[in-house]
């Protein structure tokens, strides 16, 4: 029998146990063996709640126990989720966790520390909620070699960017409408921001790398500063505001960055809404695949959770690697990436000042906005673009072009 450890009863944790015990002939029949939970950690109590008698307030109970072979940490944030997270692995203990700032910063260190130990550090809820993509990437792909990652990997963004697109709404009114849903967090600073997707595509860097890439290096861009003109402006060109993460290798190093993109019909990105994710893989056999599903949410973040605790039961006493080095991957700077920029100005700036600065626009658009106009550049470098904007007169936004 697999006991098992589940630190922190909140969202994620509540839904470990819920589907453990709901799903138990199923989880235990792919384990191999019945999968229970022993314990669960937090520092609240539960009256009421049937966890009641199994809740401990001391992670050291956990840690000394035996009986206990995988910890599931569902705690979220770097402190103590990192310390508990080593101390088990330290005991041999394998530890599942949907927690990607943890995974982001120390990933690779509880990986060494999980093989040193015989046992294993599995994460595949960090990063796709409930969309497989952990795996796949470090099984399903290693014949591959995977040159570009891209994709919607926030379910809060997607969903705010969706449903101003769709009622017109303004970014607070919606900002306020997923909170209230439990879309959004309290302060969705991490989320709109861009943070929660950075974290994300650090993680997946570094697997596509096999080395490690620190999400505080990755550029990022949020949401926060969208606005419902340039929803409309997106809706001219037929296109839709999407932020992506995307990691591309290139010669000069990869390519990594978080920001909101005018994405258009021929793209599979184009109709995926509300907060639901998908993420692009290209490998240079396999050509591209995409991974589609509920990026977040109580059930379908715990299920990923759930699934390597099975992986972690059927692999007990040994360890899976995980090509993720502590050494840090080479990153090329966004100076050189080549975009193309949708740029909205006001009516006083001269068409002969945008020509002089980027060409003649691909597109130009006019009277659909009052006091304003905007246009499309050509491909150009982000510091080329960067220079010329920053000398526009009247200049009002930019969003890039996928």
């Amino acid at each position: 029998m697999s006991k098992v450890a589940v630190l922190g009863y909140g969202t994620v944790g509540s839904g470990v146990v819920e589907v453990i015990e709901k799903n138990q002939d199923i989880v235990s029949r792919n384990a191999g063996e019945a999968v229970t939970v022993k314990y669960v950690l937090d520092l609240r109590d539960f009256p009421g709640d049937p966890i009641q008698d199994r809740v401990v307030h001391d992670v050291n109970v956990i840690l000394e126990d035996p009986e206990i072979s995988v910890v599931c940490e569902t705690m979220g944030g770097n402190e103590p989720a990192y310390t508990f997270s080593k101390k088990a692995l330290e005991a041999g203990k394998s530890v599942c966790t949907s927690n990607k700032e943890l995974v982001a910063n120390h990933g690779p260190e509880l990986i060494r520390i999980a093989k040193e130990h015989n046992c294993n550090y599995f994460f595949e809820a960090s990063v796709g909620g409930g969309i497989p993509i952990i795996r796949p990437l470090i099984e399903a792909l290693t014949a591959e070699h995977v040159m570009e990652i891209s994709g919607i990997v926030n379910g809060t963004t997607n969903y705010i960017l969706t449903k101003m697109t769709e009622e017109g709404a303004d970014f607070d009114a919606t900002l306020k409408d997923a909170q209230e849903k439990g879309y959004a967090e309290r302060n969705p600073e991490a989320d709109i921001e861009g943070y929660d997707a950075r974290r994300k595509i650090a993680i997946l860097s570094s697997l596509m790398s096999g080395k490690t890439v620190k999400d505080g290096e990755v550029y990022t861009e949020g949401i926060s500063k969208i606005t419902g003109e340039d929803i409309r402006y997106a809706a001219e060109l037929h296109k839709t505001i999407k932020l992506l993460a995307r990691s591309k290798q290139t010669e000069s190093g990869y390519e990594v960055m978080v920001a909101p993109f005018l994405v258009g019909k021929e793209s599979p990105l184009f109709p995926v809404s509300g907060v639901f994710n998908a993420i692009m893989v290209e490998g240079n056999m396999l050509g591209q695949s995409m991974f589609y599903g509920q990026g977040a949410g109580k059930l379908a973040t715990a299920s990923a959770v759930v699934a390597d605790v099975i992986e972690a039961t059927k692999n007990a006493g040994k360890h899976v690697d995980i090509f993720w080095s502590e050494e840090e991957t080479k990153l090329a700077g966004v100076d050189s990436v080549k975009n193309a920029f949708l740029v909205r100005v006001k009516n006083e700036t001269p068409q002969e000042e945008v020509t002089k600065l980027f060409g003649e626009p691909e597109v130009l658009i006019e009277n659909l906005v009052e006091g304003e106009y905007g246009f499309v550049t050509g491909s150009i470098s982000e510091a080329e673009f960067t220079g010329k904007y920053e000398t526009l007169s009247g200049a009002m936004g930019r969003i890039r072009m996928m």
